[in-house]
């Protein structure tokens, strides 16, 4: 049963949280923009820099939620430490654990609050930011490698040179091999659009090659049935990080239904999982912090502490799932360890201070 106490907990961790993620973003956002001044050329000036940096706000909101987490609750619960409020309720019978559960599930809220920005928000964001900065800086959105998007599709290998808003491609080789691995046709479009049911290539010329020699055709157009869809083609635009949960998935499926290496793919969906979950922990380490060595310690002490615990989780964190990718660590172990150690660990916390 919810109490008033465990209400005016809950209410004041999540307000103390969100206050620490709007200083933390709104620093984050004035450090990026400082960096997309550097960027300034051709139609990308400064109102395309602020737009830009305000369209990947909600991604820094993210990724900092866990760390705005544990200041927030760090400093909302030390005011009540330091206010004798949290004195007031464990001589009126509230144990820590309770207090713990009462902070927990506020935490429930923040957890759905940082899936929404992971999913909803900063993912499309992130896309669209990317793609207008392109296109403003280049007029076009250019491949992460000087030699465009290589894809494999079933029994073919395609390279894509350009990729433009509205799902046109340009600059399309398609590579087309036989069962036993032999070239057969190569195919180059000048330019594809996507419709409902497949790509339309245009401008083609196709060359066949047999035991006899090479024969070469020009051709209209023609219809491409591929597994690569538009929304595929986001993965050229952001990194693994930076898309949905959804999206991760979908590219997954298709890198693991033509053979491809999708480590790098899954780790970054289990990411997704463990950075809601994560907010959850950075508020159970917070307790002990708040019932022990911290009860009367000023808010500058507790922001510190809270700083360096954010830290050594990220650092942690980070080095955990660099390290999986290297050795071939399943990337579900690689993305949770870090989450389950530091839970762990705040757990036992709680039962000391209790």
């Amino acid at each position: 049963m919810i109490t008033v106490l465990d209400r005016y907990l809950g209410i004041t961790v999540i307000r103390g949280a969100l206050l620490a993620l709007f200083v933390l973003v709104a620093l984050s956002g004035f450090f990026a923009l400082l960096g997309e001044l550097g960027d300034l050329q051709n139609q990308y000036g400064l109102t395309e820099a602020l737009l830009f940096t305000a369209l990947t706000l909600p991604r820094h909101a993210y990724e900092l939620f866990p760390t705005a987490v544990l200041l927030g609750s760090l400093l909302s619960l030390g005011g009540l430490a330091a206010g004798h409020e949290l004195v007031v309720m464990r001589a009126s019978g509230l144990s820590v654990g309770r207090v713990a559960r009462a902070v927990l599930g506020a935490g429930l809220i923040l957890v759905l609050l940082a899936a929404a920005l992971g999913e909803l928000l900063a993912p499309p964001g992130e896309r669209y930011a990317q793609s207008m900065r392109s296109a403003a800086q280049t007029g076009f959105i250019s491949m992460k490698s000087a030699h465009g998007f290589w894809a494999r599709d079933g029994d073919s290998f395609v390279n894509i040179r350009r990729v433009l808003p509205g799902a046109h491609l340009r600059d399309i080789t398609i590579y087309e091999f036989d069962q036993q691995r032999r070239l057969r046709t190569v195919v180059h479009a000048a330019s594809a659009q996507y419709r409902p049911g497949g790509w339309l290539l245009q401008d083609i010329r196709q060359s066949s090659i047999a035991t006899s020699g090479i024969t070469t055709q020009a051709l209209g157009s023609r219809e491409w049935q591929s597994l690569l869809r538009p929304e595929l083609l986001d993965v050229l635009s952001v990194d693994p990080e930076d898309l949905s949960a959804a999206s991760l998935l979908e590219y997954i499926e298709y890198l693991e239904q033509n053979n491809l290496d999708s480590a790098r793919y899954q780790l970054a969906f289990w990411i997704k999982i463990a950075t809601p979950l994560a907010s959850l922990v950075m508020l159970l380490l917070a307790v002990p912090f708040v019932f022990g060595p911290l009860r009367s310690a000023n808010a500058g002490t507790r922001v510190l502490v809270g700083v360096m615990l954010g830290l050594v989780f990220y650092l942690v964190n980070q080095a955990l799932n660099h390290v999986g990718l290297v050795y071939g660590l399943p990337p579900l172990l690689s993305a949770l360890l870090p989450v389950a150690l530091f839970a762990l660990g705040g757990a036992y916390a709680v039962r000391r201070v209790s």
